[in-house]
């Protein structure tokens, strides 16, 4: 056990488009060996999809939350996924 893979959805609210997020969020993935994706939405928020295991899980989502240094993320929502497919990258989707 331990190791399990968990995979979340996390969609901000806030400053984060136009602030570097998606390549912010795709640097911090690589350093805790998530894969997912992440994108803007159309509603201008960013949307993420993360797996990996618990530890790097929240590690990477306590960055995100942050964000890069002129985003302003005011709401965060977390949503674990049921039946994921396996990410073996992450990359920023258009």
């Amino acid at each position: 056990m331990g190791n399990e893979t968990n995979t979340f959805k996390v969609l901000l609210s806030g400053r984060v488009q136009g602030v570097g997020f998606r390549y912010y969020a795709e640097r911090r993935a690589h350093q805790h060996n998530i894969a997912g994706y992440v994108r803007n939405t159309d509603d201008d928020k960013v949307e993420i999809t993360c797996q990996g295991s618990q530890k790097d899980l929240d590690a990477f989502i306590r960055e995100v939350k942050k964000g890069p240094a002129f985003a302003a993320v005011t709401h965060a929502d977390i949503q674990p996924v049921d039946n994921p497919k396996n990410y073996h990258s992450f990359d920023i989707k258009i």
